[in-house]
């Protein structure tokens, strides 16, 4: 799984003009991307870096402050763009597979205590963002232990 989170001071999610998902106080974007191996460890595992990291002003997180989160489902995380011009989205998860851990990553971040506003899975969506600091991290799951 991987994440680019971003921390605002707004954000909101357009689709066909209606806002779907909006923070109006400062909180964390962040831009959730799926892979094929991934699964519910990933799931509680970036919900809980994504409300636990000190990404906020003076060094707190979103849970230390209550700060809000929006989602955004965003398979070109997983765009490999190393050879030729067009990027393949092979390393992406298909629909079927990753909205329902794009779903849970939501749901358990929100079990966390975490004010919640989503994207719409699959849409075509306009996003606009204040981005404070600027701060921008990448997260990615770790990889899976191998145990012999």
């Amino acid at each position: 799984m991987r994440a680019v989170i971003q921390r605002v001071l707004s954000a909101s999610v357009r689709v066909d003009g209606e806002v779907v998902g909006e923070l109006d106080r400062p909180g964390l974007l962040v831009y959730l991307g799926v892979t094929h191996d991934d699964g519910t460890a990933e799931v509680a595992w970036t919900a809980r870096k994504i409300w636990d990291l000190r990404l906020m002003r003076e060094e707190q997180s979103a849970s230390d402050v209550g700060a809000p989160v929006l989602v955004v489902s965003q398979f070109t995380l997983y765009g490999d763009a190393r050879k030729g011009r067009r990027p393949t989205w092979q390393a992406a998860a298909p629909g079927p597979v990753s909205e329902p851990l794009y779903d849970a990553v939501c749901a358990e971040l929100e079990r966390l205590g975490a004010q919640v506003a989503r994207g719409r899975f699959g849409a075509d969506m306009r996003v606009e963002s204040v981005n404070d600091g600027p701060i921008t991290l990448v997260l990615d799951t770790p990889a899976p232990q191998v145990v012999e």
